[in-house]
């Protein structure tokens, strides 16, 4: 939805004054836009929703999807060493080039075409054909991204759910890629629970500090990093390409900045997709996906 004088569809109008806070401050709250699905996982039944079937370029939320797709290829094997040391980064603090290394692996849009068919996604599309590799301009929806985590709590084999669920549950504050991933979700609720952040189009972020330890192998997994597989990876799919305005029927212009998750003991999954103006910083986009996670959590419970 476009922010007017409103929040969030449903919610009481008060909360105008709270979203004009959020908001960035050269801009007006209608040049927000979300998309947002709040789902009681135990019984199925979704409590609150608006915009739910736009497409957002998914930016990290694909990384569910890699991850679950490269997980059921296994067929309950054990997972290498030294795949699992890419896979936990991948899911705890977004490590890009581990993602870059399994979208390869898998196919690129082959692993979009196989996960629509299995978890039955109706907006989810894989990235414009001239810019294949791109995994992070993946076309998604609030609603999808909820059946996503309804897949991996009810559907899924135990043991890819067991993965999926410990290392989403052991998300870091700092990304691989040194931002802050501690907007929305585990800032906004009180118990945050298995957790995947996205976010797209702020450049570069700072360098990551030794508080992020994202992975239970950590010399491993900068020795995998290393590797000549992942260089290659990184050169043939790239999470953005900086420049591109646009592809297909999602926006590449402005900032992207998604939450997405459980709360509690996995009994309810907030997804909150935005798009926020091309100027705005990553403290204030993380300030408003906060304040508007807190407002869903709390007039959902």
């Amino acid at each position: 939805m476009n922010f007017t004088k409103k929040a969030v569809a449903g919610l009481a109008t008060a909360t105008a004054a709270v979203l004009l806070a959020a908001s960035p401050v050269h801009a007006e709250p209608s040049d927000v836009t979300t998309g947002y699905v709040v789902v009681d996982a135990d019984s199925g039944e979704t409590k609150a929703k608006d915009n739910e079937h736009h497409k957002f370029r998914s930016a990290s939320l694909v990384k569910l999807l890699i991850a679950i797709d490269y997980l059921e290829k296994l067929d309950g094997a054990e997972i290498p060493a030294e795949d699992r040391a890419l896979l936990e980064p991948m899911l705890r603090s977004s490590n890009d080039d581990a993602a870059s290394v399994f979208w390869v692996r898998g196919g690129q849009q082959e692993i979009i075409e196989r996960m629509v068919s299995k978890i039955g996604l109706t907006d989810t599309a894989p990235p414009p054909a001239e810019q294949p590799g791109v995994w992070g301009y993946t076309a998604v929806s609030a609603a999808d991204v909820a059946k996503v985590y309804q897949y991996i709590l009810d559907d899924a084999e135990p043991e890819v759910r067991e993965f999926m669920l410990t290392n989403l549950h052991a998300h870091t504050k700092c990304a691989g890629d040194g931002f802050d991933q501690s907007f929305g979700i585990p800032s906004a609720v009180d118990e945050p629970g298995a957790v995947k952040q996205g976010w797209s189009g702020f450049g570069e972020g700072p360098e990551p500090g030794e508080e992020c330890e994202d992975s239970s192998n950590p010399a491993l997994t900068a020795s995998v990093l290393a590797s000549p597989e992942v260089q290659e990876a990184r050169r043939i799919a790239p999470a953005e390409a900086p420049g591109t305005r646009a592809a297909g029927d999602i926006d590449l212009k402005r900032r992207a900045m998604h939450t997405s998750g459980t709360v509690g003991d996995d009994d309810k999954i907030i997804v909150l997709l935005t798009l926020q103006p091309e100027d705005t910083s990553w403290e204030q986009a993380s300030k408003t996906t906060t304040t508007l996670t807190k407002l869903l959590d709390r007039t959902t419970d």
